[in-house]
């Protein structure tokens, strides 16, 4: 199994708080910043930085603690509220929505004349200017959390490898002197690069640092003419990938990363002020360099798909879109047995996937939540909280896989039983406002918090919403969750061809059900729609895999939605019939069947 259903939280968030709090006495500190991220700011961190998980139980993917000599708070989104109360040791920690008090404000409040510490390797410079705002920060070149685990985790030391140019589309090559024209229209002479995305992208290779994102972990320095000291562990790269990397990607021990930061006095360093530790910018101006806060490079053209890629993804969605059919046809014939639990489903999906024969990993921990777990939007199922799924209810089902030739996410909420009319109402609004994203037309320059309505409009007339974005960007063989393109409310990157993104909206009623309905789509080039004047971009769907029309309530849908419903139930039924075994094409022709 590429997933592990075992409670990772604990009870022993006091004892090791107060062992934080004397080691924070010791160093003559009044509070401490924990917050949940590695030194790459990744959704996905490694065992030995997850310190926000050892410290306080929470298990949650985003999260930040303020440890205070006589309080400690955690803060967490409306995704977590539920997970948050259930972790937590609330005698010693107080969960807080972010959504109702931001971090740096509480810590305004409770600071007063007292000293905060921060690890300057998990702090970006944006989120330390906010924090400082309000209160005495000091920056630690030591981590006292590190100090009081005793069994702490190893470093990460996947062996790296090459992700060929079959599957990357452009050379590392291209892509680095692209890189480096940019440097050079910006005048900058070197650029700090710290997400391992755009290094891996850039170089085109790929790692297993990481559970569920295949890449290798490290800094690099791209130069002004295109060569990068590339900052990894050389256990992680063998013969093939050193000969590919070739002459101009030279090769340097982690520990030089400091002495290399320091060392460009008087130069042009980029910098990404959102996402680069803010220690990488301290380390630059003692050395005397000039720091330049910057967008990085790689970021917008690894969005940008190129055709190859493009091509990859679609080879990757249809046999996605097989194992699903299957999966979803095994489904229905087996739910009425009652023997079916969330942990025991998950595993038969991922069995689906490994029999296509080309799964890589699952691109995240699967979301099976039947019934009220249904209504916890990131919920994790564990050995504790696994239910049987029997009766009538929901269940909700988010998951992904990794392949050489693409990422893949994809969310189906399935009737068990017999659906009343609130779910049917439901998910029939939350339908329309995916339909109504995906047959959206818009100019260049649009962002996505310009379509993220279209997703919410049915919901909002009937008085219902759901708390999180549309839509995120989706990597190639990389991270599921991949900037800086999105559809939410706070999406402001221009939409561009080539990029993938998920059109995912919701509806979750707390305690009783919850209902996600996820396709991925790429954005196409632009093209004039007849009788227009201005060319427009819209979306190529790109998941292939039936809806559950025993929840569609015809009625709350019209004629252009009923259109797109029936037209993408052809040609998911005609995409994937030749893949499938007598059972699912037989299955699948009556789950694709047109309604009107």
């Amino acid at each position: 199994m590429y997933q592990s259903f075992e409670t990772p939280s604990h009870d022993l968030g006091a004892e090791r708080l107060a062992a934080l709090r004397s080691e924070l006495d010791r160093l003559g500190l009044d509070g401490f910043i924990v917050p949940r991220s590695d030194a790459h700011q990744g959704e996905y961190v490694p065992a030995r930085d997850e310190r926000l998980r050892w410290l306080t139980g929470f298990t949650g993917s985003a999260g930040l603690c303020i440890v205070m000599r006589d309080k400690a708070a955690v803060f967490i989104d409306g995704r977590y509220t539920l997970q948050a109360q259930e972790q937590l040791d609330l005698d010693a920690f107080t969960p807080v929505q972010i959504e109702d008090q931001k971090p740096e404000d509480w810590l305004a409040e409770v600071a007063g004349e007292g000293v905060v510490g921060f690890d300057q390797w998990l702090l970006t410079e944006a989120q330390k200017r906010r924090f400082e705002a309000g209160a005495t920060l000091r920056a630690l070149h030591e981590n006292p959390i590190d100090a009081v685990w005793p069994d702490q985790p190893s470093p990460p030391m996947g062996v790296a490898s090459v992700h060929p140019k079959s599957f990357a589309g452009v050379s590392s090559e291209e892509k680095r002197s692209d890189a480096a024209k940019k440097l050079d229209a910006e005048n900058l002479d070197a650029f700090v690069l710290t997400l391992p995305d755009s290094i891996n992208w850039l170089l085109n290779i790929r790692g297993g640092d990481l559970s569920h994102t295949p890449v290798a972990l490290g800094f690099a320095i791209l130069h002004r003419k295109g060569s990068v000291d590339l900052f990894f562990d050389k256990d992680k790269i063998e013969a093939p990938l050193r000969a590919h990397l070739g002459d101009d990607i030279r090769i340097v021990p982690p520990s030089d990363f400091t002495d290399a930061l320091q060392g460009f006095s008087g130069k042009r360093i980029g910098v990404e002020l959102m996402t680069a530790p803010c220690a990488v910018s301290s380390l630059l101006t003692e050395g005397e360099a000039n720091v330049i806060w910057a967008s990085d490079p790689c970021t917008l053209p690894k969005a940008r798909k190129n055709r190859t890629e493009k091509e990859g993804t679609r080879k990757a969605h249809l046999r996605d879109g097989a194992a699903m059919a299957r999966f979803l046809c095994w489904f229905d014939g087996a739910v009425s047995t009652g023997a079916l639990t969330e942990i025991s489903v998950a595993q038969k999906l991922e069995k689906f996937r490994e029999e296509t024969g080309k799964l890589e990993d699952i691109s995240f921990d699967t979301i099976s939540g039947f019934g009220e777990h249904g209504a916890l939007p990131h919920y994790r199922v564990s050995r504790e909280s696994d239910l049987t799924i029997s009766g009538n209810s929901l269940y909700l089902v988010d998951s992904g896989g990794q392949y050489r030739d693409g990422t893949t996410d994809i969310t189906r909420t399935i009737a068990v039983g017999e659906p009343t009319p609130e779910y049917r109402k439901a998910f029939t609004l939350v339908l329309r406002g995916m339909i109504e994203v995906t047959l959206a037309r818009f100019p260049k320059g649009t962002t996505g918090v310009q379509l993220d309505v279209m997703a919410r409009m049915a919901l909002w007339r009937a008085g219902m919403d759901f708390d999180h974005g549309t839509g995120h960007g989706v990597g190639s063989y990389l991270g599921v969750h991949e900037g800086p393109c999105g559809i939410s409310k706070r999406s402001t990157v221009a939409l561009e061809p080539g990029m993938i993104l998920s059109n995912e909206p919701g509806y979750y009623k707390e305690g009783a059900f919850g209902i996600r309905i996820e396709n991925l789509v790429i954005v196409d080039e632009p093209a004039m729609p007849e009788g227009g004047d201005r060319e427009m971009l819209g979306f190529e769907t790109i998941t292939l895999a039936p809806i559950d029309l025993r929840l569609v309530e015809p009625s709350l849908l019209g004629p252009e939605h009923i259109g797109w419903l029936n037209a993408y139930h052809t040609h998911v039924y005609e995409a994937l019939y030749p893949l499938l075994d007598d059972e699912t094409r037989e299955w699948l022709e009556e789950a694709t069947a047109g309604i009107s």
